[in-house]
C-alpha cells in the first residue's frame, strides 16, 4: 500500500477518498467538495494495492473487473473515475498519473504499433468493438443506436432527443441537395444514412467492417423499402471506388491510427467530387498528440487512436483538403456518457445474464472513465468540414444555422424497431 498511498496523497486534494485495505485499515484522503461525492473502496487480497500503484490505468481497470477492488458505501466507480479526473483536470499542468520517462517511452511505443492497423487488423479490431451482442447495444443506445455523442442542446431532453439533434447538426454542415450521391464511411447501425436519404432524398452508401453491423444496416434499410436507395457494404474505405457529392464519418477516424492519415485523406481527395463537400465528426485531444491506454487498447478500443485537431489538419492540408469549419463539442459526450452508464447500470440483471459480472465491471469502468476524460480531462468531439475547391459552400455559415433549424422543426425520433437477436 506505501507506493499507492504516496500517490494518492499527492494527487486527492478535493473531495473525499477511503480506501480500505485487505486488513480493514483505512487511509484517508483529500477534502469535502460539494461538486464530487464521496468514494469508498476496498482492496479484497494483499497484492491489489500494488498492482494499481505500478499502472493505474491498466492496473485499476483489471482489479475493478476482477473483483479485487470494490467500491462501498454507495459509491459507484464512476463517481471514483470523476473523482480522480477533478483532481486531475486538462487545464492543470500535471498529470493524472505520474510516470519516468522510461515507461512513457515504452507505452508511447506501444501505443504507435498498436495504431499499426493493415486492412485485416482493421476488421478484426471491428468485430471486437461492434460485433458484440446486438441485445447489448440495445440496452444502452438510443433506439436510432448512435454510438457517438449526441448533441445536448437542452440537459432536459431525453438521449434520443439529442442524438436526433446531432444528426440535424452534422446534415446541416453538408450543405446536401436532392440527387446528390452521399458516402458514410464507418456508417455503425445505418441511422445517418438512413436519415440523410428520408431528409434530402439521396442515394447514400454505407461502408463498415463490423459484420452483424452491416447485416443489422441491411435488415433495416428492407424493413423501410429503400434498399435500392440506401445501400450497406462490408468494405474497408481504401477499397472502394468512384466519386461522391458529399463524405460524412462520424466516430471513423479514432479507428484509422496516425499512420493510416496520410492515406486516408489522399483517398478521400480521390473519392470527393471536385465541388464536393466532406464532414467528419471524431473524439479529438485537446491538447497535442498522445497515445491510446493501455487498458483501452486491450478491452475496448484496439488500434484506436483519438487524434489532436494539429494531427488532422497538417494531413488534410497536403491534400489541398481546405478546412472550411472546426467545431469543439466539449461536454456533450460528456453527457451522453452518463446516460449511457445510467441505462447499463439499469440492464446490469441482463447484461451480466448475456456475459457475466466481469464483462458487466468492464463496460461500467469504460463508460465512466470515458465520462471523466471529457467532463474533466483533455477530451473534446471535433466537426470539421472539408472542401477541395473554396467555392463549394456559401460564404457564410448562416445555411447551417438555416438548415439545422428547419431539420429539427420537421423530424421526429425514428419510430422503427428491429429485432434484437
Amino acid at each position: 500500500m506505501w507506493l499507492l498511498d504516496k500517490m494518492l496523497s499527492k494527487l486527492i486534494r478535493k473531495g473525499e477518498l477511503t480506501i480500505i485495505d485487505h486488513n480493514g485499515r483505512e487511509y484517508r484522503y483529500g477534502a469535502p467538495d460539494p461538486a464530487v461525492a464521496p468514494v469508498t473502496v476496498r482492496f479484497t487480497d494483499r497484492g491489489a494495492a500494488n498492482f494499481i500503484a505500478r499502472d493505474p490505468r491498466l492496473g485499476a481497470g483489471e482489479a475493478y473487473m476482477d473483483g479485487r477492488m470494490v467500491l462501498e458505501g454507495g459509491s459507484d466507480i464512476r463517481d471514483l473515475a470523476l473523482l480522480f479526473r477533478y483532481n486531475a483536470p486538462f487545464e492543470q499542468p500535471e498529470g493524472i498519473e505520474p510516470a519516468g520517462p522510461i515507461r512513457k517511452a515504452i507505452s508511447h511505443v506501444a501505443g504507435r504499433i498498436d495504431q499499426i492497423n493493415w486492412k485485416t487488423r482493421s476488421r478484426r479490431n471491428a468485430e471486437h468493438t461492434y460485433n458484440l451482442t446486438r441485445r447489448l447495444y440495445e440496452l444502452f443506445l438510443d433506439t436510432d443506436r448512435q454510438y457517438t455523442c449526441g448533441y445536448h442542446r437542452d440537459l432536459n431532453d431525453s438521449l434520443e432527443k439529442a442524438q436526433l439533434d446531432k444528426k440535424a447538426h452534422l446534415a446541416a454542415k453538408l450543405n446536401i441537395k436532392p440527387g446528390m450521391r452521399v458516402l458514410d464511411i464507418g456508417c455503425g447501425w445505418g441511422g445517418l444514412a438512413m436519415y440523410l436519404h428520408r431528409q434530402y432524398d439521396v442515394d447514400v452508401v454505407g461502408i463498415a467492417l463490423a459484420p452483424d453491423q452491416i447485416a443489422f444496416c441491411k435488415e433495416r434499410a428492407k424493413a423501410e423499402g429503400v434498399s435500392d436507395r440506401v445501400k450497406f457494404e462490408l468494405m474497408d474505405y481504401r477499397d472502394l471506388t468512384g466519386e461522391f457529392d458529399r463524405i460524412i464519418s462520424v466516430g471513423l477516424v479514432e479507428h484509422l491510427g496516425t499512420p493510416h492519415y496520410p492515406g486516408f485523406f489522399e483517398h478521400m481527395k480521390r473519392l470527393l467530387k471536385p465541388d464536393g463537400v466532406m464532414v467528419s465528426h471524431c473524439c479529438g485531444r485537446a491538447g497535442g498528440g498522445g497515445t491510446t491506454d493501455a487498458w483501452t487498447r486491450k478491452y475496448i478500443f484496439p488500434g484506436g487512436y483519438i487524434p489532436a485537431l494539429s494531427e488532422l489538419v497538417i494531413e488534410a492540408e497536403k491534400q489541398k483538403l481546405i478546412v472550411t469549419d472546426v467545431e469543439a463539442l466539449r461536454y456533450h459526450y460528456a453527457h451522453t456518457l452518463e446516460e449511457w452508464y445510467n441505462r447499463t447500470n439499469a440492464a446490469q440483471a441482463e447484461i451480466v445474464e448475456m456475459y457475466d459480472e466481469r464483462f458487466f465491471r468492464m463496460w461500467q469502468f469504460y463508460l465512466a472513465g470515458a465520462e471523466a476524460a471529457f467532463r474533466y480531462g483533455g477530451l473534446v468531439n471535433w466537426q470539421l468540414q472539408y472542401v477541395k475547391r473554396r467555392d463549394a459552400i456559401p460564404m457564410t455559415r448562416d445555411y447551417m444555422y438555416e438548415e439545422e433549424a428547419r431539420l429539427r422543426e420537421t423530424e421526429e425520433p425514428p419510430a422503427w424497431h428491429l429485432a434484437a437477436e
